[in-house]
């Protein structure tokens, strides 16, 4: 095992993989002389070639549908988003070419592709930076959606999402990009579909994914002061969802809140919720509480975008809700 960044460890995949493979190529916005515009592809270039790690335009739109017609053909493209506001310039491609491709083909055509880059706040950015389409994506059956919360889960899930012969749309975070984590210096793969119990506890059940999967376990630290034992679910993916994970935690521990980035309307944690009550609503003692960013676009100034996101304070609230409120 080894101590390296996050995006270090989605370069390991990346790289892995065209070693392995010479179908597979990345291409994007500067991702090959700029060696990425978060240092994710630092050197991919110079090992590989122009070939295949090559520069487009500021056009999402033309890259994605080239990268879908690439895959109908029988390569696997790397398609980098420089963030996934920017795919909504491509979201015909995405939604009506891949995700669809399959079935309107009669299954003659699968669409290998993997569309990656990073998601939600990551500063001052602005508004139209740092929205969080996890739920679009997962709402459109053909695509499978992987939002990994740590180096070890990048690299093993990344690899898999380039093998998978589906569309697979990978989302990451600025914010992550310099997280440190252990990754083994042998080859694995992390399966898709998957959650992982990063905590184990007893008296409340915690669900997050991606960069909320921090503030899950931070709170989950201050319980622990106070001799509540919180289980850290890590969904790792979101299309498809690890829905018996959830469920068997919750059998165990009654009670459970979902952290999610995104707004509260049609999220993510509204189907755990559903899923909860429609699967274990004889294991619930406590309604199950979601914390979702603010119903609000997201402001410029730091203290906004503090009041807005999801932290440690509201997640300690929510768990006080569900475990004392009668």
């Amino acid at each position: 095992m080894r101590v390296i960044q996050f995006r270090e460890a989605l370069r390991e995949a990346m790289s892995e993989e065209m070693r392995r493979d010479k179908n597979v190529f990345l291409m994007g916005e500067e991702v090959a002389e700029y060696n990425g515009a978060y240092k994710v592809s630092q050197g991919m270039l110079d090992e590989f070639g122009p070939d295949r790690v090559y520069d487009t335009p500021i056009s999402e739109l033309g890259f994605a549908g080239l990268g879908v017609g690439a895959a109908m053909n029988g390569l696997r493209p790397l398609i980098e988003f420089m963030t996934f506001n920017f795919s909504l310039v491509a979201i015909d491609q995405i939604i009506n070419s891949a995700a669809k491709m399959l079935a309107m083909s009669g299954g003659a055509y699968n669409v290998p592709i993997v569309f990656r880059g990073p998601t939600g706040n990551a500063g001052q950015l602005g508004a139209t930076h740092s929205s969080n389409f996890e739920n679009w994506f997962a709402n459109t059956p053909g695509l499978k959606v992987v939002v990994p919360s740590n180096p070890y889960d990048a690299k093993g899930l990344l690899k898999a999402s380039i093998r998978d012969d589906d569309p697979v749309i990978f989302m990451e975070s600025e914010l992550m990009y310099s997280d440190k984590g252990e990754v083994p210096e042998s080859e694995y793969l992390l399966p898709i579909g998957v959650a992982d119990i990063k905590r184990k506890g007893k008296d409340v059940t915690i669900v997050s994914f991606g960069k909320m999967m921090k503030v899950a376990l931070e709170a989950a630290e201050e319980l622990a002061k106070d001799g509540v034992e919180a289980e850290v679910i890590d969904l790792r993916t979101v299309r498809p969802i690890d829905y018996a994970a959830v469920v068997e935690s919750v059998k165990k521990t009654n009670r459970c809140v979902v952290v999610e980035e995104a707004n509260p309307l049609a999220a993510i944690s509204s189907e755990i919720t559903y899923h909860l009550q429609r699967y274990a609503f004889d294991y619930l003692d406590a309604p199950v509480v979601r914390v979702n960013s603010m119903d609000v676009p997201l402001s410029y100034a730091p203290t906004y975008i503090d009041a807005t996101i999801p932290n440690v304070k509201r997640t300690l609230d929510a768990v006080k809700d569900v475990m004392y409120k009668k």
